[in-house]
């Protein structure tokens, strides 16, 4: 039977790791063991905030049109309501940008929602 050498491939492997984990704490930077284990939880960690991060901006739009409507004497679901009512369609993130940034421009849709 035939022996397979397998060259540089073991050491890029490692090296193509350990560059994944630059930057971490202590060993997991430059030892391969605990490497492979820090490296393996951080993109599990990544994947699962890709999806969270999308719900926490979501929660943080609806938090801060809550707190601009309440201003204007109403609640955030009475919002929305009018808005759906009057057919006016803006996401969220564009009302909360809206109520941070153009307060009279909330103000008005604000005083249409509640007519």
């Amino acid at each position: 039977m035939s022996h397979v050498k397998r060259g540089n491939k073991r050491l890029l492997k490692r090296k193509k790791l350990l560059k994944l984990t630059k930057g971490f704490f202590g060993f997991k930077k430059n030892l391969y063991r605990y490497a492979r284990e820090a490296a393996s939880r951080a993109l599990r960690f990544a994947y699962r905030d890709r999806r969270r991060k999308k719900r926490d901006f979501r929660k943080l739009w609806i938090t801060r049109i809550n707190a601009a409507a309440r201003l204007h004497g109403m609640s955030y679901s009475q919002f929305i309501g009018g808005l759906k009512k009057h057919g006016i369609e803006l996401n969220r993130k564009m009302l909360s940008e809206m109520a941070i940034h153009q307060p009279e421009a909330f103000q008005a849709l604000a005083v249409r929602v509640k007519s």
